[in-house]
């Protein structure tokens, strides 16, 4: 091939503008770091020089700061195409930082007011014979009446939204189905309050006395629309050819349910389950209505008025005595201890329950 084809093979070359534009010029991986520090330098000293005194002021200047340096550097290093990349990517990375900071504040907050009433006598002692101003007492009590509480609604909750997803995901079908899935959302959105009242209409037209029990009926209400919800989308993403598969070896269907597709979803049912219970232990209203609350020590949800951790919190806290502040404080930091076990415990059952997959 001569010379003068080889030259009418080439492509052109890009005008002047657009070499300019595709230069492998970059910047460095620490520039958005660098971004926000200028960002945060900029939002500190505007916010001090024009006096202002509220650091949320100087926050969304330093955001504001951040994503205009982000972009007007980006622009003259690289290209206009890299930098409407980057603002983008800088909007996420500003909205995620918004939104974990309350977060992390409520943490800090719980955590140093909260420990300093914690200790192992806290945990081990009820509030019996302790005023609300002095110190001493503890939230024993509280947390006996959670766990039995939590325990009875989720015994009676799991098999009922167990049973309802099976029925809604394998036979649901006509206008029954359609009914059960419009009242499974209207009660997931029921206020807790609303919950403690329909058992209390019971409670006042019956004449039963308070008791463990009654919070625990509130709380089931409560906590069946989300195992219910958890249980139909995980029973979902069961791959149907094992349905079939088992199916056409001759398996029955309820058979084929009971021991192909319930222990394919176990992993997140199990998950599912335990968000629900954290979802239940830190509600109020119900237990205000149905418990009563006590200063005793009562093990028998069956009979009596009883207390429990978010019951603890509101009642000591209404006090308004600095001791009893400190122990709402720290009933508090048990609860939230007592939630993030729970999704430890979810997320390693998960885990431990994920299918395998052979390589």
């Amino acid at each position: 091939m001569s010379h003068t084809a080889v030259q009418h093979t080439q492509a052109p070359l890009p005008p002047v503008g657009e070499q300019k534009s595709l230069s492998h010029r970059g910047l460095p991986r620490w520039a958005p770091a660098g971004f926000a520090l200028v960002g945060i330098l900029l939002g500190t000293g505007i916010g001090a020089a024009a006096g202002l005194d509220s650091k949320v002021q100087w926050g969304l200047i330093a955001v504001i700061a951040f994503l205009a340096v982000s972009y007007v550097t980006t622009s003259v290093v690289e290209n206009k195409r890299q930098a409407k990349d980057r603002l983008a990517t800088s909007i996420v990375w500003v909205c995620f930082v918004l939104a974990v900071i309350p977060l992390f504040s409520l943490l800090w907050t719980t955590i140093s007011r909260g420990v300093k009433a914690l200790d192992p006598y806290f945990l081990t002692h009820s509030m019996a014979g302790i005023p609300s101003a002095e110190q001493g007492g503890g939230v024993y009590h509280a947390l006996i009446g959670t766990l039995e509480q939590v325990g009875i609604a989720t015994v009676i909750s799991t098999p009922i939204g167990l049973l309802t997803a099976v029925y809604l995901v394998e036979y649901g079908k006509g206008a029954l189905a359609k009914a059960v899935t419009f009242f499974v959302d209207v009660m997931t959105g029921i206020p807790s309050i609303v919950a403690g009242l329909f058992i209390l209409s019971i409670v006042l037209m019956f004449k039963i006395e308070p008791s463990g029990l009654l919070g625990s009926l509130a709380l089931t209400i409560l906590m069946m629309p989300v195992v219910v919800r958890s249980t139909e989308e995980m029973l979902k993403l069961v791959p149907n050819e094992l349905r079939e598969a088992a199916l056409a070896l001759g398996v029955p269907k309820w058979r084929m349910i009971l021991k192909v597709v319930l222990p394919t979803a176990i992993g997140g049912i199990t998950t599912g389950v335990m968000l629900a219970i954290a979802r239940i232990a830190g509600e109020t209203a119900p237990i205000i209505l149905l418990v009563f609350g006590s200063q005793l020590i009562n093990t028998n949800p069956f009979e009596g008025a009883q207390s429990s951790l978010p019951f603890y919190i509101y009642e000591q806290y209404k006090a308004g005595e600095v001791a009893s502040i400190d122990r709402a404080w720290a009933a508090a930091l048990v609860l939230i201890a007592f939630v993030m076990i729970l999704n430890l415990v979810a997320r390693g059952i998960a885990r431990w329950k994920a299918p395998k997959t052979g390589r």
